[in-house]
């Protein structure tokens, strides 16, 4: 087993820096905004946090000591605590993904993070390292995708300082090589010129200003500069015009910049056994699994991405996609992909997944049984309309021509939804489509299902139907549904997901290998 390691020192400091950015507001609110308040809560209060920083900067130390790490070629064993001591350790063979994130302070000093997340529910559902070398986290990285390739590394981080002349003599672990590495798909300018189109990320810019305008002006005090701008402005037509057009011009070029740097070095590639995604300009962030750990595909089309015949496509995982509180979203295969594109890369990333695009409709009586469904959105807004009545624009009868409105979209999405939804039953796989506005479609394996449930209500029933409800491994749980379908399609499936026991065996270690369950 190799010896146990402590973090990069820089942890500590990473550790600080969130502190004092998550301290400044409160900083500011008892020191300067405050600071003629002599009153005993704000006097006592400013010392509680001056003791508060200087403990959180003491525990940041404390943990760093504390808090080691080691890893053969099985497993990772985790030590950390203060006062209260805890051990753990980690099978490689737990582990879903991998994510990568590094920030724009990472990049300043040269450093990475990497988080291990597995299947395992808790606290200690991941193995996180948010310091750490790039020559680490990829030894990280490889050691649990070649664990039989093991070899120590890094020796200079040891906690033995005698042992280290004898280390040092070790053969350096190699990292895998990337030249059976495969790139799928890689957008040009075009794509992320459509991208920022469909993504309507030109809208962020009106009221991150407005949040930064008020802001300023709670500290400064602007407030009258600018009722003074926005009465000369509206004083004119051409004023009127002028800040319209510049507004709409910021606004594209906000939403242009935005979008070229969030997805600007977007790659999506493979080899024989993992999926890579990697994306960020200025905030890195990358995300592997292997092949064999997808659970599931969902591909979305929005009402905008299906004009312009886009579609995201999405890798459903056991393990989570999120680095402390930042959301990578790093599972997603480019959220605007080519509807055909999309398609194809699915095929081309995992052979065992391919989409069939011929697929069965629901039957016609599906159609009414839809649309006398009560809407209770619709009904609750009605009795609210109706009560307060609100007059917009001078309009006295507002409430009931909302509800009309408000009524024909829920009527439009029910036919949208009912030409959306379709399914496809294989050898193997199962494909379930539905929506409305936004349309999903769900890919899966029939082993990768831990649990159906066939439910009937009395309408259903008199007219020969029921619904479907699938539960997929992901975090969280991933539940899809089909309602409406024929009732030769219930016992149909029922028989399809029976024949799960064929392809699966019993093993007490990996929780997708379960006996089918029906409800």
């Amino acid at each position: 087993m190799n010896e146990n390691r402590r973090h990069h020192p820089s942890f500590i400091l990473f550790k600080i820096g969130k502190l004092i950015r998550n301290s400044v507001f409160i900083f500011l609110f008892l020191f300067i905004f405050q600071s003629d308040n002599h009153s005993a809560l704000f006097l006592y209060g400013r010392y509680i946090f001056l003791l508060f920083i200087l403990w959180s900067i003491v525990s940041a130390v404390l943990n760093w000591l504390t808090t080691t790490y080691s890893l053969d070629n099985q497993r990772f064993y985790l030590r950390r605590g203060i006062f209260s001591k805890t051990e753990q350790s980690i099978p490689f063979s737990k582990v879903q993904n991998i994510n990568r994130h590094t920030s724009f302070s990472h990049r300043l000093f040269g450093l990475t993070s990497i988080s291990f997340e597995t299947g395992i529910a808790g606290e200690d559902a991941s193995v996180k390292f948010e310091v750490a070398t790039k020559k680490e986290a990829a030894r990280l990285e490889a050691a649990v995708q070649e664990p039989s390739k093991f070899v120590e590394d890094e020796p200079q981080t040891s906690l033995n300082e005698t042992e280290a002349p004898a280390c040092a003599e070790q053969v350096p672990y190699v990292s895998k090589p990337q030249d059976d590495r495969v790139i799928h798909f890689q957008p040009t300018h075009r794509d992320l010129l459509k991208a920022s189109m469909t993504s309507f990320s030109f809208f962020l810019l009106v009221p991150l200003l407005a949040s930064l305008l008020y802001n300023i002006s709670e500290v400064i005090g602007i407030e009258e500069r600018l009722d003074r701008i926005g009465t000369s402005l509206v004083s004119s037509s051409l004023g009127i015009t002028a800040a319209i057009l510049l507004i709409i011009t910021a606004s594209f070029i906000f939403g242009i910049v935005h979008t070229f740097i969030k997805y600007g070095r977007y790659e999506i590639s493979s080899d024989s056994t993992r999926v890579y995604i990697k994306k960020g300009v200025l905030s890195e962030a990358s995300f592997s699994i292997a092949k064999e750990r997808v659970q599931a595909i969902e591909i979305t089309q929005s009402f905008s991405k299906r004009i312009f015949g886009l579609a995201e496509v999405k890798l459903i995982s056991a393990g989570s996609l999120s680095m402390e509180s930042d959301d990578l979203s790093i599972s997603s295969l480019y959220p605007f992909l080519p509807k055909k594109k999309a398609y194809s890369i699915v095929s081309e990333l995992l052979p065992g997944y391919h989409i069939q695009e011929d697929m069965h409709r629901l039957p016609r009586r599906s159609f009414w049984v839809r649309m006398i469904k009560p809407s209770w959105l619709w009904l609750i807004a009605t009795a609210l309309l109706f009560y307060f009545q609100p007059n917009f624009l001078g309009i006295n009868s507002t409430w009931w021509i909302a509800s009309i409105l408000l009524l024909v979209l829920v009527v439009i999405s029910r036919i949208l939804d009912f030409l959306h939804t379709r399914y496809c039953l294989n050898d193997e796989m199962i494909q379930l489509k539905n929506g409305g506005y936004t349309s999903t479609l769900f890919v899966t394996k029939r082993g990768k299902i831990v649990e159906v449930e066939i439910t009937q209500n009395r309408i259903q029933r008199a007219l020969g139907l029921s619904s479907l409800q699938t539960v997929t491994r992901a975090r969280p749980i991933h539940t899809s549904y089909l309602e409406d379908v024929p009732d030769s399609l219930a016992r149909t499936f029922q028989g399809w997901y029976r024949g799960r026991t064929k392809e699966v065996k019993l093993d007490t270690t990996n929780h997708d290998n379960s006996l089918p369950e029906f409800r």
